[in-house]
């Protein structure tokens, strides 16, 4: 929970998953297909149960890819997992729209 936060959403070479209801921390490797692997981020998120995911920024391509799986993205993250988690129960952070999205790939997030 003390990591920082990856500005490259897709490069990170872990994700963190809350499960809010009972306070489970788990830590799972980044296998998408940018680090070699063959899922989408979306895709391999999914399938460990995230519901929500939290990041620095993303592309509004990849937003539309999160929901199509069914994932609410928010964006602004900053510091440490753990004040990710904070800020988004504070409200801090704002639900991934057209208006605050990454405009280009290359983009640091």
């Amino acid at each position: 929970m003390e990591g920082a936060v990856e500005q490259h959403f897709g490069k990170a070479p872990t994700y963190t998953i809350l499960d809010t209801d009972s306070g489970e921390v788990s830590v799972i490797p980044n296998t998408s297909d940018h680090m070699g692997g063959t899922d989408l981020p979306p895709e391999l998120l999914y399938k460990n149960g995230v519901e929500i995911m939290l990041c620095s920024g993303l592309g509004y391509r990849a937003v539309k890819i999160f929901e199509s799986y069914g994932i609410d993205v928010f964006v602004g993250a900053r510091g440490t997992v753990q004040d990710t988690i904070e800020a988004w129960k504070a409200g801090q952070l704002n639900n991934a729209s057209a208006e605050n999205t990454c405009a280009e790939h290359d983009h640091h997030h």
